[in-house]
This record gives C-alpha cells, structure tokens and sequence, in this order.
C-alpha cells in the first residue's frame, strides 16, 4: 500500500535555499587560499554540510540533519567574454573546473557579462538578479531558510521582503583584512545593515578562527583538502571586483 505523505511530515522537512553572490565567494576563498594560514580554498561541499549541519543546530528542537536539505542552490556571477578571458592565460580552463565543482554539487549558474565603462568593471546587474531570483523562487518553492553568501548593503531590500514570506534569512559573511603585494591595506567588511535584518547572521571569519572543540573538525570540511586541491594554489582567474560595502580588494592571483 502506497504511503501518502501529509501535511505534517512535509513540515518536519526543513527546505533551505542557497544563493551565492558569486564574486564575493570567490574573494573570500582566494583570500583563504592566498592570505590566510589555511592555504586552501573554501569547499561547496564542505560549505553545504556546514549549512545543513548549522540550519539544525540554530532551528533548536533537536531537529535531525537529514531533515534540513538544501532543495535549491544558486550562484551568480558577472564573467568575461570568450575573447577577453582568453587573453587571461589559463581562466577559461578554470572557469570550467569551478563550473565542473558547481555542477557536481547541484548548484546552477547564472552567468552576467561585464560590462566595461570608463576601463573600470561594472557588474552591479548581478545584485539585482540574485536578488529577484532568490524573492520569486523563495515565493514559488516556499523555502524555510534562504541562506545568503554575501556581504552588501545592496541585499538589504530582499531580506526585508524576505522577511514578509516568512522566510528566514541565514547571512554567512566573512570580515577580514591584509597588505597586498603593493602594500596597499585592503579591508572587506559586512554591512551593518543588513546584518540587523536577517534572522541568523553568521560570522564564518570567528568561527574559522576560533578555538571552539565543538566546531574544529565542522571548520575543517569547509576548505578542499590539500591533496585534492587542483583549483587551489594554481593560478586562478584574475578578476577585479567592484564595490561592496566598506572596500572590495582586487584577487590575488
């Protein structure tokens, strides 16, 4: 006999959406691989097991881990043209092995093209996709928890709608700085703003720098494994990034 699922065993199903401000990621994991002591990049996998594993921890009621999935992940992003990336030694390659990882992991991509004006790059319409796409797909798919991966003041309109779903918004963001190869202090900070709208902001620069027992081997499955890390230390696409909230650093690469 067929077991029909009701109302009730869908609600004890957590559905928790992922969207990626693209750029902003990729800053923070080249500053971890680049900068940090980790010497590594930050692992999609790894961070969607965090995801999971902190989504559990924070909805209290001892709810299970296998009840809190990830139904829908999205990252955006604005790229190169064929012609210019071409001109960039190895970027088209890596593109594709980070679109191979993307893939793997279930995440869609949504792809923007740079437009120059003035030779500075402006990529400001990715913003705005991400965050119509996130309100209509979190109004459509009725996500529990949509998990943000971003740090501008430019999100603070969606959380806010977000917020009138009934939707509750998980921030991770990361704060940190250092002297580039220039000595020039570059600074990345989380808008205050939207810190006080979402409903779970999570600094990941304490946690990762913390000394917590509780969150070591949690904190390790964030960052490739050294062994397996063939997007790591390689050269890796050089990118410039425009504004975010307080100074975006351009990569190193």
């Amino acid at each position: 006999m067929t077991k029909i699922i009701g109302a009730d065993a869908k609600r004890n199903l957590t559905r928790i959406g992922v969207f990626y401000d693209g750029n902003y990621f990729y800053h923070v994991s080249n500053y971890y691989n680049y900068v940090h002591d980790k010497q590594s990049r930050i692992s999609i996998a790894g961070l969607h097991n965090f995801i999971r594993q902190k989504v559990s921890e924070l909805e209290g009621d001892s709810k299970d881990i296998h009840r809190c999935q990830i139904v829908d992940a999205h990252y955006f992003r604005g790229r190169l043209n064929a012609m210019e990336a071409s001109q960039k030694g190895n970027q088209l390659y890596y593109e594709r092995v980070f679109d191979d990882i993307l893939m793997s992991e279930g995440v869609t991509t949504h792809y923007f093209p740079v437009k120059s004006v003035n030779g500075q790059r402006q990529e400001r319409e990715v913003d705005l996709w991400l965050a119509l796409e996130a309100f209509e797909l979190a109004l459509y798919k009725q996500f529990d928890i949509l998990v943000l991966i971003a740090s501008d003041g430019n999100y603070v309109p969606l959380a806010r709608k977000l917020n009138t779903l009934g939707t509750r918004v998980m921030l991770l963001s990361w704060d940190f700085e250092f002297r580039d190869d220039y000595g020039n202090q570059r600074v990345t900070r989380t808008s205050q703003d939207l810190l006080d709208v979402v409903t779970y902001p999570v600094s990941m620069h304490e946690l990762i720098n913390g000394r917590s027992e509780k969150d070591r081997l949690l904190v390790s499955s964030l960052f490739v494994p050294k062994d397996n890390n063939s997007y790591s230390r390689k050269a890796a696409p050089e990118v410039d990034f425009g504004n975010e909230d307080v100074h975006i650093s351009s990569i190193l690469s």
